[in-house]
Formats: C-alpha cells, sequence, structure tokens
C-alpha cells in the first residue's frame, strides 16, 4: 500500500486512475430536424428519453437561422463536437460538414415528410400557431399584418405570392444537400447532392407519415438513445401533449392551387419519394410492412410511388447485425 502526502494512502495509488467511460457507438448523433416534420413532438421524445437513458441531449434556442457563414459553420461544428458524450444535438439548421472544418462527422437523423402537407401546415402554423396557447402566432409572428395573416391560400398560391413560390417553396432539401449556395438553388444539382448526402452521413431518414415505424427503426439502430421510445410515444399523457403542437386553422387549398404546388415543388417531391425508397427498404430489411398510401391528387410527371408491396425481400446473405455495422462505417 502506498502512502500519500497526508501520510494516508490514496484510491490513484491503491487502485490506478479510475476505469474511463465506455461510450456506446455511435456517441454523437445530430439530429438537425426539417421544420413542421414532427420536430416538436420528437424533441419532446427525446427530453424523456435523456433522463431515461443519460445522454447528452443538446438542443439550440436559435430556431430561425438554418444557413450559416463559414465562420458561424466552425463555431457550431467546434461547440457540438466538445458537447459530453454521448450526446444528441438537435437544431433547424442544414446538414453540416464536420469533416470538411477536421472534426469527427457525427450519425445524422432526420425526419421528412409529403412536401404539399408541410408546407401547408407551415403556412398556417406562422399565422395561428398551435393549440398549446390562442395567442402563440402573435408571439412567433408579431410583426405580420393582419391582412398578410388572413391572407387567403389559394390567393397565395394562384397569384404567385413570394411565400406559396420558389425559391421559398424549396425547403427540404437544403437540410440535406448543406451549406453550399447552390443548396438553395432548386435543381438538380442540389437535389443530387442532397441524395449523395442521405447515401452517406445519415443513418435514418424517416418518413412522418409513418411515424411510429420511423420510432421502431430508431429503437433498433440507436438503442443507447431510443430504447423504449414507442412506448413513451403511445402512453396517453404523452398523446395529450403531443395533440398540443397540432397546427390549427388549417385549410384545405384547390385542386387547381394544389396542383400549382406539385409542379413548383417537383425537386422536392422527387427527393421526397428517393427518401420513401429508402426508407421502406430499411423496413422489409427488419420485417416491417409498408402501408399503401397514395396522395389524393399526384403531379403527372412524377415517377410511380415506389416499394409499396409487402412481399418479404430475398435473403441477401448478410445478417442484421453486420449490416448495421456497415451502416454505421458510412
Amino acid at each position: 500500500m502506498k502512502i500519500g502526502p497526508s501520510g494516508n494512502s490514496t484510491y490513484l495509488d491503491d487502485h490506478g486512475p479510475p476505469p474511463s467511460k465506455v461510450l456506446p457507438f455511435p456517441s454523437q448523433v445530430v439530429y438537425n430536424r426539417v421544420g413542421k416534420c414532427g420536430s416538436r413532438t420528437v424533441v419532446l421524445l427525446l427530453r424523456i428519453l435523456s433522463e431515461k437513458h443519460g445522454f447528452n441531449l443538446v438542443t439550440s434556442d436559435i430556431h430561425n437561422k438554418t444557413r450559416l457563414t463559414k465562420n458561424e459553420q466552425m463555431e457550431l461544428i467546434k461547440n457540438i463536437s466538445t458537447a459530453e458524450q454521448p450526446y444528441l444535438f438537435t437544431r433547424h439548421v442544414h446538414f453540416l460538414n464536420f469533416s470538411r472544418f477536421g472534426g469527427d462527422q457525427p450519425v445524422y437523423i432526420n425526419i421528412i415528410r409529403d412536401p404539399v402537407n408541410r408546407f401547408l401546415s407551415n403556412y398556417f402554423f406562422r399565422r395561428f400557431g398551435d393549440w398549446r396557447g390562442e395567442q402563440n402566432h402573435m408571439i412567433r409572428t408579431p410583426s405580420m399584418r393582419q391582412e398578410e395573416r388572413y391572407l387567403d391560400i389559394n390567393e397565395c398560391i394562384l397569384e404567385n405570392y413570394p411565400e406559396c413560390s420558389n425559391p421559398r417553396l424549396f425547403y427540404i432539401i437544403p437540410y440535406f444537400c448543406g451549406q453550399h449556395p447552390r443548396c438553395r438553388e432548386p435543381g438538380e444539382w442540389a437535389l443530387e447532392r442532397a441524395k449523395l448526402n442521405v447515401n452517406e452521413n445519415f443513418l435514418l431518414v424517416g418518413i412522418l407519415e409513418e411515424l411510429e415505424d420511423v420510432l421502431l427503426l430508431l429503437e433498433r439502430f440507436l438503442p443507447h438513445y431510443f430504447k423504449g421510445v414507442l412506448s413513451i410515444y403511445k402512453d396517453p399523457e404523452h398523446r395529450k401533449l403531443g395533440n398540443m403542437t397540432v397546427t390549427v386553422k388549417k385549410t384545405v387549398p384547390s385542386p387547381e392551387a394544389v396542383q400549382i404546388l406539385y409542379q413548383r415543388m417537383r425537386y422536392e417531391y422527387e427527393f421526397y419519394h428517393y427518401v420513401k425508397e429508402q426508407f421502406h427498404l430499411l423496413k422489409r430489411k427488419f420485417g416491417l410492412k409498408s402501408r399503401v398510401s397514395r396522395p389524393a391528387l399526384r403531379p403527372q410527371f412524377f415517377i410511380p410511388t415506389p416499394l409499396e408491396t409487402e412481399e418479404p425481400m430475398d435473403d441477401e446473405e448478410q445478417d442484421d447485425e453486420k449490416w448495421l455495422e456497415d451502416i454505421y462505417k458510412r
């Protein structure tokens, strides 16, 4: 036994340094949540899960700054990277390339939804808020003029108001394309770059219309963060809280207006269906059945709805655990 300066033995002398904390893998997760795609519901779940499982939930008070300068990117990446691990960072922000600035690239997750439905939810949320408070919209958009607040959705679309036309309708793709200026320009370049990032940097991009299956896969892929999430989500008390985030006073545009939106959002829809196809591949890989869901109105130029079959996939002679390891190594 070694004696310390005070004449007493010390823990370090007797036992050596305490064992280092064993981190789960992955221990760095980023949820760069897309607006009006169920993110407030998921954040409610994450708050419960972080207390239950002991991971570090890192949130941000900045909600309306998704595009960053180079210096802002460096600063945010530094702040995220130095957070205590295991962490899950969440914020409305376009994809950040950590490796570009010398950082370790985290695992990304996200959720998207039908682009027209997302747009409509946001349109009315900005004006009228949700069930959490009748004056919620006044807090979020206090400077909005009354004529703008009560602008008819059909007039906004048919008269080509800025809020209902490009580039503002080009909303989902930049969250996956990244911070390059061209990521905000509707076109093939941003679309293809977004697809590439989904394949190389995102562990899972789910579909809000199939949220329960998204939660099941998150629990399977990231158990240290999401174990038990579905039972929490289905709990009546949580459902009560979740219902408070439903946007109020939503109305449906005319068929003519919806068709115009489809045309203006063709790249958003191509990306949405690509993600949906990848998501259904994952579901089938793990034995989850894809529900058949077809929008009432569909753009004529679009690809057929992919992979909405309940037939099992052929065995690829690759077990689930090996396949998950390959995903984490992307």
